[in-house]
């Protein structure tokens, strides 16, 4: 059976960079070798089920999942504009050192990664005495990301 919105599809993935740079994956022993088993220890590096069109993944994923079948391997790229959007530069945002510590429940430090009220993921780009600037821009904003899926199941 071909995917197609509205399916659950559980899939095994590994998410990379164009320099080969491992951001992502379903699979412990690349995640272990990435690095990621570190940044994320409580993550489950298992598959993943999702139902496509449900927003859950990113456009071009879920568009090149579309079409596949159970047992399908597949290789997709994925460009800036189906992924996290281009690289805009403007998303930085300032703060009072006081009232982050109090939204946030924590000192400020760079690299600290926080969650807005809206749900936007920012980072602590630089700490001052007088401001905390945060970076609301995703990561992996004007990267290609390219995944190498296998389609696990499909219901």
């Amino acid at each position: 059976m071909a995917i197609s919105t509205g399916d659950s599809v559980t899939i095994a993935y590994t998410g990379r960079l164009d320099d080969g740079t491992v951001f992502d994956t379903t699979d412990e022993s690349v995640a272990e070798e990435a690095g990621l088993r570190e940044e994320q220890p409580e993550r489950d590096f298992g598959p993943l089920t999702v139902e496509v069109g449900a927003g859950n993944l990113i456009e071009g994923m879920e568009e090149g999942l579309l079409g596949l079948e159970e047992g399908d391997s597949e290789t997709i790229t994925v460009p800036p504009q189906e992924a996290y959007g281009e690289a805009e530069g403007d998303s930085v945002r300032e703060f009072d050192p006081e009232e982050f510590e109090k939204m946030v429940g924590q000192n400020p430090e760079e690299g600290l990664q926080v969650r807005a009220q809206g749900g936007a993921v920012g980072t602590v780009v630089d700490v001052s005495e007088d401001t905390v600037h945060v970076d609301f821009e995703h990561p992996l904003a004007g990267e290609t990301l390219t995944f190498e899926i296998d389609v696990l199941a499909v219901e």
